[in-house]
């Protein structure tokens, strides 16, 4: 017997700077797994305590061969992602995570309810998301941070510089 379809919606007028994000993590080498279940317990309390601009966290599974899990997370404003972005401890993790992946590659795409997409691929093998049909190239000079990515001046200098990357 067909049934109706309780159709549903969602007013984000409350929300006019919204953000989300899809973020990944991919095993790429056996011992990648150590590092892979190492930074999930890292980020699972980092976001417990639900830092402020942050509405939801929620698990992801992509893939299971090869090991691909991440979250989705909705931010109320760029602002507010940054903020948590260039806190400690997140960002100590994301200069040791770029300085030496562990066998795993990581890998987020943003969305803006403003307008503007962007994303990063670090030590991923294989195009996945955009790459797969806008093509990649490095991240590097203004297409380093991914304020700058999206187009939006008020997020300021990228959580990391090159400098903090590349030169030290």
């Amino acid at each position: 017997m067909p049934t109706r379809v309780n159709r549903q919606t969602v007013d984000l007028s409350a929300y006019p700077d919204l953000l989300v994000l899809y973020l990944g993590m991919r095993v790429n080498r056996l011992y990648g797994i150590r590092t892979f279940f190492s930074f999930g317990r890292k980020i699972s309390e980092s976001v417990a305590g639900m830092p402020d601009g942050l509405l939801l966290h929620e698990p992801v599974y992509y893939s299971f061969f090869p090991m691909n899990m991440g979250m989705r997370q909705y931010w109320r404003d760029l602002p507010s992602l940054l903020e948590f972005a260039r806190s400690e401890p997140h960002r100590q993790w994301w200069l040791d995570f770029l300085r030496d992946s562990g066998g795993t590659g990581f890998w987020h795409e943003t969305y803006s309810i403003r307008g503007g997409m962007e994303a990063v691929y670090d030590d991923v093998p294989k195009p996945l998301g955009f790459g797969r049909f806008a093509g990649i190239q490095r991240a590097r000079g203004p297409m380093f941070g991914s304020a700058a990515r999206l187009g939006r001046s008020e997020g300021g200098s990228a959580v990391l510089s090159e400098t903090d990357l590349y030169e030290s």
